[in-house]
């Protein structure tokens, strides 16, 4: 990553992590959401798959409301939803629509409609094939992980590694956001391996005091 680039980082949402209301723990969510970024956090990535499509949209829409104008916010997976919303982008997983197929529709007529022009597409991506392909199909960014050991991406193998983020980060031209296991005391690491920015659910969910976490993470993106 360039010296002068600011570091992007992004909180990936799990609301049953948080204390649970009537409402299914969407209250704390945004609570949190707006805690994120008042803190300072640039792309909130609302991730919440077992939510139905109003119900996503509906908080896709508050959040938006608390959130700063400079704040992003992206949708996992629900395309849909993310231009029903207004958001900011979409993120898709592996069993998400293909990235080739979204970016497509987003080019043609129907989707310059649809969508405002900087609306972005990000992929989940665990090898450099994978990111190497999301970066063909036009995604404007790249999640590469698990970088670290943790229990969220257990389901997708081993810890890749700082020498593989690094070498995915030096193969694309995309921005590569590093996930997995993400502290603010490895963060520094991500960044020298060339990763553009940080992803993390905990990090920012149950930080004590999230805005010290993000002066903290801002700081491991300055030259030593």
């Amino acid at each position: 990553m360039p010296p002068s680039a600011k570091p992007i980082l992004c909180y990936v949402s799990d609301r049953k992590g948080l204390p649970a209301d009537a409402r299914g723990g969407e209250a704390a969510l945004l609570e949190a959401l707006e805690r994120a970024a008042a803190a300072g956090v640039d792309w909130l990535q609302i991730r919440e798959k077992d939510l139905p499509g109003a119900r996503l949209a509906a908080l896709t829409r508050a959040a938006q409301e608390r959130a700063s104008q400079k704040t992003r916010i992206l949708v996992n997976d629900r395309l849909d939803v993310a231009l029903a919303a207004g958001a900011g982008g979409v993120h898709l997983g592996e069993e998400s629509l293909p990235a080739e197929a979204v970016v497509r529709w987003l080019r043609s007529a129907a989707g310059a409609a649809s969508a405002p022009r900087d609306f972005l597409v990000g992929v989940s991506c665990h090898a450099l094939g994978a990111a190497r392909g999301a970066e063909r199909a036009g995604a404007d960014y790249v999640f590469f992980g698990p970088v670290f050991a943790t229990p969220a991406k257990a389901a997708y193998g081993a810890p890749q590694g700082l020498p593989r983020l690094g070498e995915v980060c030096r193969a694309l031209q995309i921005p590569v956001l590093a996930i997995g296991g993400i502290t603010v005391e490895n963060a520094a690491a991500c960044l020298a391996a060339g990763a553009r920015g940080i992803a993390a659910i905990r990090l920012f969910q149950d930080a004590a005091d999230i805005s010290d976490t993000v002066r903290r993470l801002r700081r491991a993106g300055l030259p030593s």
